[in-house]
């Protein structure tokens, strides 16, 4: 599996199997047929509610540790820096692990600072190999870089064809931030896997539409997060190193940006007030 380097020299596979919206009593099977199939990287969060289950299959795979690439997210409710180092040990627990290779604040709401320290301390300790931030924008981002000790090394959006954010990872990129793509296939939204761009390009190539969107972030060398329950599924968005687009299609695919917005925006006032309503239990 090719991998990117992250600003703290620690090695990150492009492509990791997600398990958001994957039920806790169906996450064991699905973690274990991602496995078998080859994937290395797992990325879970609190919120998900499927903490246990991940670290149940990544126990009995067999797969040695030093192979995987593990990623929670901490949640609202635990921001803080106190609450943070309290939810981190949950999620370690839950895990069946002594070390994440990844951490990120799931929200950009709460007291993220205090639990930016708390991660602070957790790469300082050793329990937290890499820490980072999910759905940040970059003001956001630039900020809490410009007043803390350790820049965050991944910061995970939404991000596919319809909404590229080209921009915004050149400009995260340039204060040594990864940008990593969840939802690429746009969850199934907006008839993407119709697309007759990408269709055409799919066609020429002998490969999906997913493996076409998949293999335009892999060549941009943005790490991306896909979820699938089914085993041949997994196999095939995994298929995506065996072929190379043309810089046409390259070009083609940029021309599809704008064509949605956000699934959640995370500046609209309400969205904030809902998702900050959420409370895990």
């Amino acid at each position: 599996m090719p991998h990117v380097t992250l600003n703290n020299g620690v090695e990150m596979p492009l492509l990791g199997f997600g398990v958001f919206q994957i039920p806790p009593e169906d996450t064991e099977q699905a973690v274990t047929d991602a496995l078998e199939a080859g994937y290395r990287a797992v990325d879970t969060a609190a919120a998900y509610r499927n903490e246990e289950a991940v670290g149940r299959a990544l126990a009995r795979s067999g797969v040695p540790r030093d192979e995987l690439f593990v990623t929670t997210k901490l949640w609202i409710q635990d921001a803080g820096e106190e609450p943070a180092r309290r939810a981190l040990e949950t999620s370690l627990a839950k895990l069946g692990l002594d070390r994440l290779d990844l951490c990120l604040i799931h929200q950009p709401y709460g007291d993220y600072y205090g639990t930016w320290r708390s991660l602070e301390a957790g790469c300082r300790q050793g329990t937290v190999r890499a820490a980072g931030v999910s759905n940040f924008h970059l003001d956001r981002l630039t900020d809490l870089i410009t007043h803390n000790e350790i820049v965050p090394a991944v910061d995970q959006v939404e991000a596919h064809p319809y909404l590229q954010r080209i921009a915004d990872e050149e400009a995260i990129r340039k204060r040594g931030v990864r940008m990593e793509a969840w939802s690429p296939l746009a969850q199934g939204r907006h008839g993407l896997l119709q697309d007759p761009v990408l269709t055409r390009i799919a066609g020429a190539h002998g490969k999906s539409v997913a493996q076409v969107v998949l293999r335009w972030l892999m060549q941009r060398e943005v790490p991306a997060v896909v979820k699938s329950t089914r085993p041949e599924r997994m196999r095939e968005n995994l298929a995506v190193f065996d072929f190379e687009l043309t810089g046409a299609d390259m070009a083609d695919i940029t021309a599809l940006d704008g064509k949605s917005g956000p699934s959640f925006d995370h500046r609209d006032a309400d969205s904030v007030d809902l998702i900050n309503g959420m409370e895990l239990t």
